[in-house]
């Protein structure tokens, strides 16, 4: 079924790379204008002109989702070209791993929680009121399946994504209970294979060190259906949420994981 957000104004946050990058393709392919914002001002303005190459439509604009005044900046730009905004999609995010908790330095914590969940709580608060001019809309929030059970070595990531899955839900009573037409859900995936891996910092030092870390492999030990998820498989998961098709959708969350979160199963040799 094409043109499911034909029409929409969508903003997607972390936008350039991996799951943001499938989601502004998919979202443009099927019909929605496309706000894409991210740190990186080397990929972001090559994936807005492929896109509008392609016929689709695709902005591009650089923000660090944990200022304030860029926020402000990016909903005045969005409501002088389009004058509404449907879709918000709070993708952006970051992951820090360490061998323990007591290795975790003071400013890596803040880092992690001024980008998962400050720049989550700087989306709604800035765009729920030009949604809310447009009449409804559907704002999708990225969790993990972090976000539903712990892990060692990720207990702050865990922290971050645990707060976005019930952040979410309240935010959904709050649009509910104002009548306002948004719907509000989560979204928890698995492993996923995306850049995001080679990024991982796992030091206590914060000198920025890369964890050898092959989702593949690891998804074939963890996953029930034995291979890692692609970037593509979550975006038409968020495709779903933002469309029409979820009307009756709010305070939810989506998990694709493989089945990780529902049990293990048995290798086959």
């Amino acid at each position: 079924m094409a043109g499911q957000v034909e029409g929409k104004v969508a903003l997607v946050t972390g936008g350039a790379s991996g799951i943001g990058e499938a989601i502004v393709d998919l979202f443009a392919r099927e019909g929605a204008t496309v706000i894409a914002t991210d740190i990186d001002e080397l990929r972001g303005p090559e994936l807005a002109r492929r896109i509008t190459q392609a016929g689709g439509k695709a902005i591009f604009l650089e923000q660090d989702v944990t200022s304030e005044e860029r926020w402000i900046e990016i909903v005045d730009e969005i409501a002088k070209r389009y004058g509404r905004l449907d879709i918000l999609v709070s993708n952006a995010g970051i992951g820090i791993a360490v061998p323990s908790i007591v290795d975790m330095t003071l400013a890596d914590w803040r880092k992690q929680n001024a980008i998962n969940l400050d720049g989550v709580f700087l989306s709604v608060k800035h765009c729920l009121p030009l949604m809310r001019k447009t009449g409804g809309g559907s704002i999708v929030m990225m969790s993990s399946l972090a976000g539903l059970r712990g892990a060692p070595g990720l207990a702050a990531y865990s922290l971050t994504k645990g707060g976005v899955r019930l952040f979410a839900k309240s935010i959904a009573m709050e649009c509910a209970a104002a009548g306002d037409g948004i719907r509000v859900n989560s979204v928890h995936p698995g492993i996923i294979d995306t850049p995001i891996w080679g990024k991982i910092p796992t030091g206590a030092t914060g000198a920025g060190q890369n964890a050898p870390i092959d989702p593949e492999e690891r998804a074939k030990v963890a996953t029930p259906l034995g291979r890692a998820g692609q970037a593509g498989e979550i975006a038409s998961g968020v495709l779903y949420l933002a469309s029409d098709a979820s009307r009756y959708v709010t305070g939810s969350e989506l998990v694709i994981d493989g089945g990780m979160n529902a049990g293990g199963v048995p290798r086959r040799a």
